[in-house]
């Protein structure tokens, strides 16, 4: 029997590593660190359905510059960085053009359709069903101007036929008890789950694809071996694992190593920053977001995460935590009765096209290559219906979805 290489231990490489390996295939997981320890480890913990509105679009471009001049804006870019991500920003501009945009809903639409129930199937199998919240995430706002901001992403809702409920200040207490009366309005997303623990999902999965006779390397890899195909991956050891098939799903790292295969991408990272509070002092039983003041709550691993923004400077460049306590300090409006005890802080890199919408594909130049990576803010939504696409794609079987839209040769 050949061999799968699969190249990447988050979410993603994980769950695909396990969905090949139910197919018949001899599968090796490669990580230089352990499995589920990057972004996986500490993402929002959110399954969210609702959030496929490609970032890409005019309104945004609209915005940018206002945001990108305010010190607490919800995307910032390190100065010295700026001239790599001209290009970047280039290729972003030409994917909001209105007629774009809309086959890019379409895109994320079909994606986010699926990825409940694949997700409930998936943790079911690996006897983690119980890990799913039964409760939704709430949208809050402040105000009808903040209500009114927010209609181009509860028009796409209806647009694609995803529920939700507008609820006043009397039903927002009811639910959520702790959410401070400036908070007017909320939009209840019933099928934006939460997750109990990201981080013990990839362990799990990791844990039965081992079980089941999978091998897990330890190792960075810094080059491959082909011909006329793959044939191998090369450790920074030197030492060289033999492959029939490569698949390259090391998130914001993937495009390093694509460049290896003279196949470069337009992947970027968009580092984002959480704060975990392991004592609150409250109980929230749904996450929620606040779209005017750009952050995430959500119950998880223990405790509250509070998460959002962007920063653009690279994969090299040292954390800057500021981005950590803004989040923090507006979470507190929200939520006055929140303690800030056993803390701890965080920082990942999420893997971002610039259309926003994920490459899910063979590689267009070295046969026996495969690419799942750019999943955005959605890796943990994506991980299942990701897995089976592309399980599809690599064992020769009929994808339930039209796959072109996440082809490499888009790029």
């Amino acid at each position: 029997m050949g061999k799968t290489v699969v190249v990447g231990g988050g979410i993603i490489g994980a769950a695909l590593a396990y969905e090949l390996q139910k197919r018949g295939r001899n599968v090796a997981l490669v990580d230089p660190e352990m499995p589920g320890s990057g972004a996986s480890y500490g993402n929002m913990a959110s399954i969210a359905v609702t959030e496929f509105m490609p970032v890409a679009r005019p309104s945004v471009w609209r915005q940018l510059p206002g945001w990108l001049l305010h010190p607490e804006g919800p995307i910032t870019v390190r100065p010295g960085y700026l001239p790599r991500l001209l290009p970047w920003f280039a290729r972003f501009l030409a994917a909001s053009r209105p007629s774009r945009v809309r086959a890019l809903e379409m895109a994320g639409a079909a994606l986010c359709q699926r990825s409940l129930t694949d997700m409930r199937v998936l943790l079911g199998e690996i006897g983690l069903g119980d890990h799913v919240s039964d409760t939704g995430c709430l949208s809050l706002y402040a105000n009808d101007t903040e209500f009114r901001a927010d209609a181009e992403r509860i028009d796409m809702l209806d647009r694609y036929g995803f529920g939700y409920q507008v609820l006043g200040r009397a039903e927002i207490e009811d639910l959520e008890p702790s959410i401070d009366a400036l908070i007017t309005k909320a939009v209840l997303l019933p099928d934006n789950r939460t997750v109990r623990d990201p981080f013990a999902i990839v362990t799990r999965l990791v844990e039965r694809f081992t079980g089941a006779g999978g091998t897990v390397e330890n190792a960075k890899v810094t080059g491959f071996e082909r011909s006329d195909r793959i044939s191998g991956v090369r450790f920074e050891s030197g030492a060289v694992l033999d492959a029939d098939e490569v698949v390259l799903c090391a998130g914001a790292f993937t495009g390093r190593l694509s460049k290896l295969l003279s196949e470069p991408m337009p992947l970027e990272t968009e580092r984002g920053y959480h704060t975990q509070i392991m004592d609150p002092g409250l109980e929230l039983k749904h996450s929620i977001i606040w779209p005017a003041k750009a952050f995430m709550v959500s119950p998880t691993a223990g405790g509250i995460r509070i998460g959002g923004t962007v920063e653009m400077a690279g994969l090299d460049a040292a954390p800057n935590y500021q981005r950590a306590k803004i989040t923090l300090t507006r979470a507190r409006t929200a939520l006055p009765d929140l303690k800030v005890q056993e803390t701890s802080e965080w920082m990942g890199h999420r893997p971002a096209f610039p259309d926003t919408i994920p490459l899910m594909s063979a590689s267009a130049k070295t046969p026996g290559v495969f690419y799942a990576t750019g999943h955005g803010h959605l890796g943990l939504t994506y991980a299942a219906t990701n897995a089976a696409l592309m399980a599809d794609l690599i064992t020769g079987a009929k994808p339930v979805l039209d796959m072109s839209p996440y082809c490499i040769t888009r790029f």
